[in-house]
């Protein structure tokens, strides 16, 4: 049965310009929104294709216990965690080691943007749930990260956007979907990265998978203009919000 859904997958990789049709540099579409959950400091809602990602932001708060408190800057903490009901397979609950990684690497991502020296002794708690997936979780949450923070009124220097780019077969494709991740047993390259969007500072960069050192170069200006997109949907959400 898994060497018929494999086939199956590689046949619709051969046949079409993507899975869906989309050229090698499209994203999959986008919704977003700020505000979505009432009693946080900040919230958004990031959706790309059906991976759809919720970030709730509570503080500057007092940190306790009082240890781990920084007296010259507050300090971020995010917490990912993908539903059970997300995945096609059952997601065990509860935290696991994937999890971790996530909300470590989410937190490098973020921190290059944010303005925590105001806040000494603090914390800024992010909450990310992923309730549908289908590749590109960890991105969504970025995304949906980086707008609840500027919604909780959090001082940044710019919003983070982030999508994955890749080799499937022999092609460099950007925000790949779940059937180009699998593609041909699990052969494909993908590469998650979060940039600032008015600088192109990278602040996430990860490889999963196999790909020539010029290959990444190009891969990664042709990400570029697909980060510019989010960036531009992210700041329609907040100024909706407002408007």
């Amino acid at each position: 049965m898994t060497s018929t859904v494999n086939n199956m997958m590689n046949r619709k990789v051969k046949n079409m310009k993507r899975t869906d049709g989309r050229s090698q540099t499209d994203v999959r579409p986008i919704t977003a929104k700020t505000g979505v959950i009432k009693k946080a400091d900040g919230s958004a809602y990031f959706k790309i294709g059906n991976t759809t990602a919720y970030a709730a932001v509570y503080g500057p708060r007092n940190l306790f216990p009082r240890f781990l408190q920084d007296p010259k800057k507050g300090i971020l903490r995010c917490n990912y965690n993908m539903l059970p009901f997300s995945a096609s397979d059952r997601v065990r609950p509860g935290p696991s080691r994937r999890s971790r990684e996530i909300s470590m690497i989410t937190e490098k991502a973020l921190l290059p943007v944010l303005d925590l020296d105001a806040y000494p002794n603090a914390v800024v708690d992010v909450f990310i749930e992923l309730t549908e997936t289908d590749a590109g979780s960890r991105c969504a949450g970025i995304c949906a990260a980086a707008m609840a923070l500027a919604d909780a009124g959090l001082i940044m220097k710019d919003l983070v956007a982030a999508v994955s780019v890749g080799k499937v077969g022999n092609d460099l494709v950007v925000d790949l979907d779940g059937v180009e991740e699998h593609y041909n047993e699990n052969e494909s390259t993908d590469i998650p990265v979060a940039m600032i969007p008015s600088t192109h500072e990278i602040t996430l960069l990860q490889c999963d998978g196999i790909i020539a050192k010029e290959e990444l170069f190009k891969a990664i200006d042709m990400v570029k203009p697909a980060m510019q997109k989010i960036a531009e949907v992210q700041r329609n959400a907040l100024k909706e919000k407002y408007r």
